[in-house]
């Protein structure tokens, strides 16, 4: 198995995010600033990771 690239997975999901929320700031929101967002990333990305198979532990202590 190939190590993951944390960096590049959060990089790539980011940019999702960014366009995705672009398109529901004009589509939902009539253009309007969500303020929101922040909420609406963690949402979206916890979606996205758990769709593409990951999920984020805590490591054990030690």
């Amino acid at each position: 198995m190939e190590p993951i690239n944390t960096t590049e997975i959060i990089l790539d999901l980011l940019n999702q995010a960014a366009t995705a929320h672009d398109i529901h700031e004009k589509e939902d929101l009539g253009g309007r600033r969500d303020e929101e967002w922040p909420q609406w990333y963690a949402d979206y990305m916890t979606r996205r990771l758990a769709e593409l198979g990951y999920r984020i532990v805590r490591a054990a202590d030690g």
